[in-house]
């Protein structure tokens, strides 16, 4: 893990390399397209987007503004729940498609495992993959349970289940479950939405490193093996969050951070949908 670079990528279970750290841009709002390009400025080439944060447009926008090219950039983006179904996926990713103004995207997920809908959902999503207009798809907050009913009937199993991970919701059972797939876990809210920033244990390992608590969180991400996906339109956090390549955590200071999980969840929990 002392080897991670912000170039570092992970090749997923169909070939595709994917960045290891990236961008989030949930609730960004008109700060997205400087967002992006600040993060692209200071050498990120992963943005996460989705049709529900209304700023797809604005990520396109961002990676025509020409910091890198599209080759070098890679893009997510999600299938909201009032869109599930085979054709109206198949119209939702186009939608997408020309919100971002691109030919392709090189992740495309389910953002969440509507009941009743999500098979078909994911049926459609093995179509564009085969089109080659999403590199590799996969699925957003996914549980075990989830995950082993679509691989029942998957001719295409996803590439990547995106959750909620960070140090105070390690989801241990998920990530094992996860890598026997084959499926890379990729970590969204890895600063817990800034909750626990002010936490004892995380500032003393920040200090023993010259580091923030952010960092701190972030790299425990990375070193679990984790994509890290971390949200912010402030160009000095977008900076200070990729600050990460420079100290690695002790096997003893990861061990303590494993043991802060407390099951908090700062977002959705999809344990409970049928």
């Amino acid at each position: 893990m002392n080897g991670l670079a912000l170039d570092s990528t992970l090749t997923l279970n169909n070939g595709v390399h994917i960045p290891r750290f990236g961008l989030g841009v949930f609730r960004s709002g008109r700060e997205t397209r400087d967002a992006v390009q600040a993060a692209l400025a200071a050498g990120y080439r992963h943005v996460d987007t989705a049709h529900i944060y209304r700023n797809e447009a604005e990520v396109g926008a961002a990676l025509k503004a020409g910091a890198a090219a599209r080759g070098e950039v890679f893009v997510t983006t999600k299938l909201w729940n009032d869109h599930h179904g085979y054709d109206a996926a198949l119209r939702a990713f186009d939608e997408s498609l020309r919100a971002l103004g691109l030919e392709y995207v090189d992740l495309y997920l389910l953002h969440w495992p509507v009941p009743g809908m999500r098979l078909e959902s994911w049926r459609a999503l093995e179509a564009i993959h085969r089109t080659g207009k999403a590199r590799a798809i996969g699925v957003s907050n996914f549980t075990e349970r989830h995950l082993l009913e679509l691989a029942d009937v998957a001719q295409i199993l996803p590439a990547v289940n995106q959750v909620e991970l960070h140090p105070f919701l390690a989801q241990p059972g998920l990530v094992a479950a996860c890598h026997k797939l084959g499926i890379a876990v990729e970590a969204y809210s890895p600063l817990a939405k800034g909750r626990r920033l002010d936490h004892p244990v995380l500032a003393e390992v920040g200090r023993a490193h010259g580091k923030s608590v952010a960092q701190v969180m972030i790299r425990w991400s990375l070193q679990k093996g984790f994509i890290s996906i971390p949200k912010s339109a402030n160009p000095k956090r977008i900076q200070e969050n990729a600050a990460v390549f420079d100290f690695a955590l002790s096997e003893a200071e990861m061990r303590t951070l494993d043991g802060l999980d407390e099951g908090l969840r700062t977002a959705w929990d999809p344990t409970g949908v049928e």
